[in-house]
């Protein structure tokens, strides 16, 4: 996150100043060498995201408590989260909110809301009876994990100065377990989260990116002193805080491992978190977007520690050698040659990152060569995830935008406050073009986006998209017209592994098609995401295997699956008859 007074750009010239010679020519050689008609790409069905967030019965609306005195605080939440509590096959959602501080009293109390997904394209909000409002919480993110292997999946909500772990009862409700859990965070800013098996014993540990060590006694007057001109405050006016690794116990407690495993060893001002196995050896790893300053890659060592390779591997940086303002993240093949690339978004004034994974343990930064490149200039992107929109069978790139400074405009008239959806649609081979304004008028409403969730809410085959905004009213992106090309989604469940299936490695045949994917925890920004893997499948109507290898190591072999259909799944067992109802389109 950049401060106030970002440089305006008159042209593309100027716009790719700061970018180096060497990545310019690479850019206009890739343009001039391989134009998008060569690429043979089919051509990508007709799709509108439409925003059903009202219709659907969610009254929601984040309150970030703004304020004169332009606390931190106020502008870097909040996340939202995809999470089946009940088990009855239909993703219900969970909206992180924030809270009242010295400065600022709302006019009724602020609590974040479960609202339980009715089977019928709407929801009912269930916070008072789940008990899992958070009140009194300045709330950031959110994390979903069976962490005790029970079958219902437990809800951690992270936030400025405390986390809340609410364990579900299966019933319905939760039960806030932070104390006897002892995973409270207490005194830390907590942005992210991702629960995943970093031990590969069978469950689920937590890795959180915490973020700068503000506090409201050291709130300082940043911007100009002219009328309106006060703005928040860049990171670098203070220390960053140290990730955090929890380790499972086994018995619904939990140790402070950070420093002990080498992640917690190096203060960061981590905003964003993916948990992935980049080299392919079983064990994830764990990335960290730090905001203005260099990434964090911890490789998984397989004795309970990590190091930290993020320079060595090339993804600290830029290609240009500077550190920028990580926020979001993900992991995906988006070459189709089984390894997991990285993307990374930033404040506007800088690109949103594509690193290429070599296989060899090192990155290439791919984000001119891929064409993401000018879109994103201008942009502050925050929630961000591969999916394939389109069900093609290539992963696209989707970002929730909005910038931090509210009084942008008085800066840079180029850069505003409120920024609208980006879509990178996937060409073949990981070159993607930016179809943005093809997907309907409400996925170009400018908002000030910040966490997003993707997931398919009517269980119909395409994939939609939660966004909580901040200071603003929730989207409900529902895809229509994803479906129109074939798919296969997979919920993975894991027994002698963890339950949720975290840290397989899934490979998909159909015909021609070969994809692959891993569960991974953590993605995008302060969010949960479906728990299922997502594959379009394109034309093709039989996948002939599907393999999947499980982080304990056992192998199921799955063949001749018919497209067009969510499967179970099990460790040891195979497929397993387990209903997802299917939404009709009212």
């Amino acid at each position: 996150m950049r401060g106030f007074g970002s440089n305006d750009r008159d042209s593309i010239v100027k716009t790719f100043s700061g970018i180096s010679r060497r990545e310019l020519l690479k850019y206009m050689g890739l343009m001039l060498a391989s134009p998008l008609s060569r690429l043979g790409v089919r051509q990508a069905p007709s799709v509108k995201f439409v925003d059903v967030a009202q219709s659907a019965g969610i009254r929601f609306r984040h309150d970030n408590a703004a304020s004169p005195e332009k606390y931190l605080i106020e502008t870097m939440g909040s996340g939202c989260a995809w999470i089946d509590y009940d088990q009855d096959g239909l993703l219900d959602l969970y909206l992180v909110n924030g809270a009242a501080t010295r400065v600022y009293t709302p006019p009724h109390a602020l609590r974040s809301a479960l609202y339980r997904n009715n089977g019928d394209g709407t929801f009912t909000d269930v916070t008072d009876r789940a008990r899992v409002g958070a009140e009194g919480l300045f709330g950031m993110g959110v994390a979903v994990g069976d962490y005790d292997n029970d079958g219902f999946p437990d809800l951690l909500v992270l936030g400025y100065g405390r986390c809340i772990l609410y364990h579900n009862n299966g019933n319905g409700t939760f039960s806030d377990v932070t104390a006897r859990a002892g995973v409270e965070n207490a005194g830390r800013w907590a942005s992210s989260a991702a629960w995943f098996d970093y031990d590969n014993d069978g469950r689920l540990d937590l890795a959180i990116a915490n973020y700068i060590d503000w506090s409201p006694e050291h709130n300082f007057w940043c911007g100009d002193h002219g009328p309106g001109m006060r703005s928040y405050c860049h990171p670098d006016d203070y220390n960053g805080q140290l990730p955090t690794l929890y380790h499972n116990n086994g018995d619904g407690t939990f140790t402070d491992v950070s420093e002990k495993s080498g992640l917690g060893l190096k203060p960061g001002n981590g905003l964003g978190v993916v948990t992935f196995d980049y080299d392919d050896d079983g064990w994830q790893d764990v990335f960290i977007a730090n905001d203005s300053m260099a990434n964090f890659l911890f490789h998984n060592n397989r004795d309970g520690t990590f190091r930290e390779v993020g320079y060595v591997a090339g993804v600290a940086v830029s290609a240009d050698g500077l550190p920028e303002a990580g926020m979001g993240t993900d992991a995906a093949d988006t070459t189709g040659d089984g390894q997991m690339d990285l993307v990374v978004t930033h404040l506007d004034s800088q690109l949103a990152r594509l690193y290429r994974n070599m296989g060899d343990g090192t990155f290439d930064d791919a984000t001119l060569q891929s064409q993401l490149g000018y879109a994103t200039f201008h942009m502050s992107g925050f929630g961000a995830r591969f999916m394939d929109y389109d069900n093609d069978g290539a992963r696209d790139i989707f970002m929730a935008n909005g910038h931090v400074l509210d009084n942008i405009a008085r800066y840079n008239s180029t850069v505003h406050y409120a920024e609208p959806k980006l879509m990178f649609r996937n060409l073949g081979k990981g070159i993607f073009e930016n179809v943005s304004d093809r997907l309907g008028a409400d996925f170009l409403l400018p908002r000030v986006s910040r966490g997003a969730a993707v997931g398919d809410f009517d269980n119909d085959g395409d994939l939609d998209v939660l966004v909580n905004n901040n200071g603003q009213a929730p989207q409900l992106l529902r895809n229509d017209g994803g479906n129109a090309n074939h798919w296969l989604q997979i919920s993975l469940v894991g027994t002698k592994s963890n339950r949720d299936g975290v840290g397989a490695r899934v490979k998909l045949t159909a015909g021609d098609l070969v994809l692959y994917d891993q569960r991974k925890g953590g993605m995008s920004y302060q969010s949960a995401q479906d728990p299922r893997l997502h594959f379009g499948l394109g034309d093709r109507q039989i996948v002939d295997s599907l393999h999947v290898l499980w982080p304990s190591g056992a192998a199921t072999t799955l063949r001749n699956l018919r497209a067009d259909q969510v499967i179970t799944v099990k460790e040891g067992q195979g497929l397993l008859d387990r209903p997802f109802p299917r939404i009709p389109r009212k």
